[in-house]
């Protein structure tokens, strides 16, 4: 095999694919460079999710017109003038490649114009094939256009996602730089509908408000500390705002936006003790430190970094953070346990789906206390390789459950049944799914899902992304009896609701369908209905935690019997864990040795 050199444009298209990789990197990149340019006010407008138009446009000190065709060349950049300079970078671009790496998988155009120039100057690029200078009219600042990306790499426009998708991935990364840079005016439109759009004023609380919603913005905490020549500020939830994966948790350094996991750590090191397992909090932190204690050129796409120190940089977000919780976070009061079978004199709440799915008791004001409740006495564990061989917890040969004897609950959680086969341990809120989820899929079956209207409607504001996730669902969630409908920027209105979810949160039910999930749901990727009915019945069932009352734990029992697939939640889950008469006798060594 012969060795040759590659073609220019073979070398250049392999280079963009360590920038470009999709839209979203695109709209990173020119807005970087607008940022670097000193903008006050930027303008992206997308068409297609960025396939067919990404148009970013800026205020900032434009680039002269003898440098332009200088511009889009590789590894030109007015960054940078020697290797010395890599070790104290101040400025979020740096590589001289996005220009070059753009222009080279699309027609691209720029216009730009500094204060001292009289026109403008426009210059094209299509398919890393330069053009020629052209005088234009047109504002201080630049306007860079990138059309039919990737129309001369086939290979990398068919690994891109679905629009939605490619749209959510844009408005994600322009939420966080938003937050970043809140004293910048950024506005981002899809055609011509305007999705996204901040004032400039410098208010990152109001950001937030816009983009999550003034009751999230209310409750987010602040981040303010300062030690030695380190600083980070920013926000994060308090203990009872969380998320179920780390989506929402950001980090900038000296203004670019990075993941790095020793951050994410550390802020998670903070909320040790303070969160339930498997819940992540929202965070947006921003750190600065000198810039000749970061290394930024460790990725092309500039979004990892290595710290000269990286045990300072971790202790100093951990303790900032823990500091911020503990300062905000009251001591809790802590109640009178009853151990076995005690007398509560404190009303409990009944959650509201489980209230409208059977019939109404006096359950308000039962003992909560009444079964086996060892809240508070300690757990009990078991060690599942000791007990039988891996699977055989599971009858999946009889789907079916037998008729179950109530016996009690255990750590508000899980409920303990005797079958005429041994002990069942019930997840009572994988139970509830399964249990919600055949009711509503049966309507769904019958067309017929009856819809409650709500007295006062609910309006739920959402990110842009979640936003546009939302939107792609509204015909089916209208045949699932939910009746929602847009109310502004970002913002929709609930007004009606299906009856067995009548007097739930309509906001939780409407944000879990866009946000909040980690479980495996590949048992229902294929059926977006029954996808968006796993998700509403994951959120409204009752939770791990949620004393029950005695009638409430027999109700739930008797539905769980009747359902078709009664051992595992929507998403795979299993609901309960079997344990046989010949397990338990053999574990107290009534059947000789183990």
């Amino acid at each position: 095999m012969t060795i040759h050199a590659l073609p220019p444009e073979v070398a250049s298209q392999i280079a963009a694919g360590e920038v470009v990789e999709r839209p979203a990197s695109v709209v990173k990149e020119l807005l970087e460079n607008a940022l670097d340019a000193g903008t006050k006010s930027v303008t992206i407008k997308i068409v297609s999710a960025g396939r067919t138009l990404i148009e970013v446009t800026d205020d900032g000190a434009g680039i002269p017109a003898e440098e332009l065709n200088l511009a889009v060349e590789r590894h030109a950049t007015s960054k940078l003038v020697s290797a010395d300079d890599l070790f104290c970078i101040a400025t979020l671009g740096f590589r001289g490649e996005a220009l070059a790496s753009i222009g080279s998988v699309s027609r691209m155009s720029i216009t730009s114009r500094t204060p001292d120039e009289p026109a403008g100057t426009r210059l094209r690029v299509e398919g890393g094939i330069i053009g020629g200078l052209e005088k234009v009219g047109a504002p201080v600042g630049t306007s860079v256009s990138v059309e039919e990306l990737f129309f001369n790499v086939p290979a990398r426009l068919k690994f891109l996602k679905q629009d939605g998708t490619e749209r959510r991935v844009i408005d994600t990364l322009l939420t966080r730089y938003a937050l970043a840079y809140p004293h910048i005016r950024i506005k981002l439109s899809e055609g011509d509908t305007p999705s996204l759009q901040t004032s400039g004023d410098g208010d990152r609380r109001a950001i937030l408000a816009s983009l999550y919603g003034v009751d999230t913005a209310r409750q987010m905490l602040e981040v303010n500390a300062e030690e030695g020549d380190l600083k980070v500020s920013g926000f994060i939830s308090p203990t009872g705002l969380t998320r179920s994966n780390r989506k929402e948790i950001t980090f900038f350094i000296n203004g670019r936006w990075v993941q790095d996991i020793s951050l994410s750590s550390a802020l998670l090191q903070a909320y040790h003790t303070l969160l339930m397992v498997g819940r992540y909090p929202l965070a947006v932190l921003f750190l600065e430190v000198p810039p000749g204690e970061v290394d930024v050129n460790v990725h092309p796409a500039k979004t990892e970094v290595r710290f000269r120190n990286p045990d300072k940089a971790f202790s100093f977000v951990l303790r900032s953070v823990r500091r911020a919780i503990l300062a905000f976070t009251p001591v809790p009061q802590l109640a009178p346990q009853n151990l076995w079978g005690g007398i509560s004199s404190q009303p409990r709440e009944i959650d509201p789906v489980w209230s409208l799915a059977h019939a109404p008791t006096n359950s308000e004001t039962q003992n909560p206390g009444t079964g086996l409740d060892l809240q508070g006495f300690g757990s009990i564990s078991t060690n599942e390789t000791q007990l039988t061989t891996p699977g055989s917890f599971m009858a999946p040969s009889n789907p079916a459950v037998p008729l179950l004897r109530l016996i009690g609950q255990i750590g508000a959680t899980y409920l303990v049944a005797e079958g005429p086969d041994g002990l069942y341990l019930i997840d009572q809120h994988a139970a509830h799914e399964r249990v919600l989820f055949e009711k509503l899929m049966a309507q769904h079956e019958q067309k017929a899902i009856p819809s409650q209207a709500l007295l006062t409607p609910v309006v739920v504001q959402l990110t842009p992304g979640m936003a546009k996730l939302l939107e792609d669902q509204l015909p089916v969630l209208h045949h699932f009896g939910f009746h929602v409908e847009p109310f502004g920027q970002n913002s929709y209105q609930v007004r009606a609701m299906p009856d067995l979810f009548a007097k739930s949160d309509p906001a939780a039910a409407l944000r879990a369908l866009v946000e909040d999930f980690e479980e495996d749901e590949s048992p229902l990727q294929n059926e977006l209905e029954a996808k968006i009915a796993g998700r509403v019945c994951k959120r409204l069932a009752v939770k791990a935690g949620q004393v029950l009352s005695p009638d409430e734990q027999r109700a739930l029992l008797n539905d769980l019997e009747t359902c078709a697939s009664p051992r595992t939640c929507p998403h795979g889950r299993p609901t309960m864990i079997h344990l046989s008469v010949d397990i338990l006798e053999r574990q107290f060594g009534r059947k000789g040795a183990r």
